[in-house]
């Protein structure tokens, strides 16, 4: 059987939204695009982990929810059509002697391109476990919050001290029966401004605690909660929210011969290239002086690296495309 093949200009690896800004921007400079991703829809952490959850470091938007933002960037990638490759890991990476990169997926599929831009933010992440009642998994307990309504009405326990926690609580406040907060420490690792929200609201806070059981039969029914002074609680809830972080792996991309540091980014240059002659990186996985993880620095970093990857496939093209205002300076 022949191996199924793909041939365009430029493959970006990783489909969260500095990916599909990158393929967007790609289209602009009238380069054919194939987004690879390890989930099965676009939209990468956001889509997979706070879809709900407003987002406010967008230009241009006071407040956007995650999936809004995914389908806005996703309406906006769709006008140049690009290939999705999803529910696939880039399981190997090399380059041939005709200037060629050849990707090959995990499920065998080939992808020959001539440049790529690694937008793969932490990599393939797992969530941290709840100590006490991993067996509720999936029967009450989750990791995230695909969707709000489905906790409407309910007692939901959400355990954490994050960004992640305490925007989930605030979400759900308005639509759950009731939302406690428990955090193990005494101080939030949360922005200053979702805390103070958080202490405003209806929220009930229990700090210094942590969630030692969960009770129930089909699903949880309760919660025991057990202070560092030694005293328990016990809450009624259907539905516990883990949000106590992940750890990342950048799996195979640490085969490829990419030079990576602190065990998890990969350093690039003001151009946003990687050692590897063609591959570039954009978003959270890049590392340089300087550098702040925010999704609008990585929209930044998308259009830099591809107007980089446009002149290294095309030396005749302008690194400079032209402003988007100028209808002659991009492909329609």
């Amino acid at each position: 059987m022949s191996q199924e093949a793909i041939d365009r200009d430029l493959a970006v690896i990783g489909g969260g939204p500095v990916g599909l800004y990158a393929a967007y921007y790609a289209g602009l400079r009238s380069l054919s695009t194939v987004i690879i991703d390890s989930l099965p829809e676009p939209g990468g952490q956001v889509s997979a982990m706070y879809p709900d959850k407003p987002i406010y470091d967008i230009a241009g938007f006071p407040s956007i929810k995650g999936r809004d933002l995914v389908s806005g960037l996703v309406e906006q990638v769709t006008r140049f059509a690009p290939t999705y490759v999803l529910d696939q890991r880039a399981q190997v990476l090399q380059r041939t002697g005709n200037a060629t990169i050849e990707i090959t997926t995990d499920k065998g599929v080939l992808i020959r391109v001539r440049a790529v831009v690694i937008s793969g933010g932490i990599g393939t992440f797992t969530p941290r476990p709840l100590p006490a009642g991993s067996e509720f998994l999936g029967r009450g307990l989750a990791f995230f919050v695909p969707a709000l309504d489905a906790h409407a009405g309910q007692d939901v326990v959400v355990v954490g001290g994050g960004d992640s926690a305490c925007d989930w609580a605030l979400s759900l406040e308005p639509i759950a029966r009731s939302v406690t907060l428990v955090h193990r420490r005494p101080a939030f690792r949360a922005h200053a401004h979702i805390v103070e929200q958080l202490h405003a609201s209806t929220v009930s806070v229990i700090i210094d605690s942590e969630v030692s059981k969960l009770l129930g039969t089909d699903g949880v029914e309760q919660v025991e909660i057990t202070g560092k002074d030694g005293s328990t609680m016990t809450l009624p809830a259907q539905a516990v929210i883990a949000a106590l972080g992940f750890t990342a792996n950048l799996g195979p991309i640490r085969d490829w011969g990419v030079e990576i540091v602190g065990n998890r980014h990969i350093p690039v240059d003001t151009t946003m290239a990687t050692n590897i002659p063609g591959v570039y990186a954009a978003g959270d996985i890049t590392e340089y002086r300087g550098k702040v993880r925010l999704i609008s620095v990585g929209f930044g970093e998308a259009a830099t690296a591809v107007n980089n990857a446009a002149v290294l496939i095309n030396p005749e093209e302008q690194l400079f495309p032209g402003h988007s205002s100028d209808s002659l300076s991009i492909a329609v």
